[in-house]
């Protein structure tokens, strides 16, 4: 049984939880200032960040029933924030995207809650924020019953630990490496062409990781890579011009929603700042979504995209540049 102690400990936890729920609206038939359900707004946002990316997927994410989700993407489609697409990798497939109303969507939906956290948080010293942050992570993660989640010596429960590494760490050329040529080859049917340009490209740029104005960051739990992302200065300086290159960002699709690309952006950009780079460039392609909103979301602005197979496949590849001077 457990203790008096230990019960009221859990019920405090539980009126904190409803105070947190009836503050951010959830009790209302709308949310975020939007005229949608709380399964709408997750829904989008869940979309919009590339978490999933498919009818089934997003179910099983949201704990809904196949008819709630049918009926959900169907409203979507018809209000114009929705479109099925055929999947890159696999015909046979549907994928989900949202149009640029449905991102427009997203956005109001971000700067609501953005709003909301912090004028809460603005009431609080920077520790105490850091507890918030810190406890609600964890709390969250604890709430998970996955067999992901789940620890090998027994019932407990896995405690994500989120450790930021920069610069060169021992083996970090096959874990990048392996984690595009996983990912790609999963979800866009790329092959060795694109493994072999990944592994001897990365490995070209560490070894003149030590030039002050080349970094990579890295994300890891434990020694599992989460995400990992470089800034080659070099890339440009034959042209006599000061711009960065962002290269091989990647975050591990069992670390999405953590955070994690967001913190690596950051921590790259703020690199790009300290170092005066009056540009910062990336390539990519069409159809990564999550790694496009977050792009955007950093000050990064489309100004190019055409039909390409540097990458081993053809695809409609895209160039995206952030001025200095973008503040955010």
């Amino acid at each position: 049984m457990p203790s008096d102690d230990h019960i009221l400990q859990i019920d405090r936890i539980r009126s904190s939880a409803r105070q947190i729920v009836r503050y951010l609206g959830f009790m209302h038939s709308n949310l975020a200032g939007t005229k949608y359900s709380a399964s709408a707004i997750h829904t989008i946002v869940e979309l919009g960040y590339g978490t999933v990316d498919n009818a089934k997927a997003l179910g099983e994410l949201l704990h809904l029933e196949k008819s709630s989700v049918s009926r959900l993407l169907k409203k979507f489609e018809s209000d114009g924030l929705l479109e099925v697409v055929d999947c890159i990798a696999d015909k046979r497939m549907r994928t989900l995207k949202l149009t640029n109303e449905g991102n427009a969507l997203l956005k109001q939906i971000e700067d609501f809650g953005r709003n909301q956290i912090g004028t809460a948080l603005s009431t609080l010293t920077n520790q105490q924020s850091r507890t918030v942050e810190q406890g609600l992570f964890q709390f969250a993660n604890s709430l998970h019953t996955d067999k992901d989640t789940i620890s090998k010596e027994g019932n407990d429960l896995h405690e994500i630990s989120i450790k930021y590494h920069i610069g060169y760490r021992t083996g970090i050329i096959a874990a990048v490496t392996d984690l595009h040529a996983k990912f790609y080859a999963d979800n866009y049917n790329f092959g060795s062409v694109f493994e072999s340009k990944v592994a001897s490209e990365l490995s070209e740029f560490m070894a003149r990781i030590d030039k002050p104005v080349n970094t990579i960051v890295s994300a890891f739990n434990g020694e599992e890579l989460l995400g990992s992302v470089s800034i080659d200065g070099e890339d440009y300086k034959s042209h006599g011009e000061n711009i960065a290159h962002l290269r091989w960002f990647i975050v591990n699709p069992n670390s999405q929603g953590l955070g994690v690309g967001q913190q690596l952006l950051n921590k790259v950009i703020q690199f790009t700042q300290d170092h005066n780079f009056t540009e910062t460039r990336l390539w990519t392609f069409k159809g990564l979504d999550a790694a496009r909103h977050l792009y955007e979301s950093a000050g990064f602005e489309l100004v190019t995209e055409h039909t390409g197979s540097r990458w081993g496949s053809h695809v409609i590849e895209q160039e995206f540049r952030r001025s200095a001077n973008n503040e955010q």
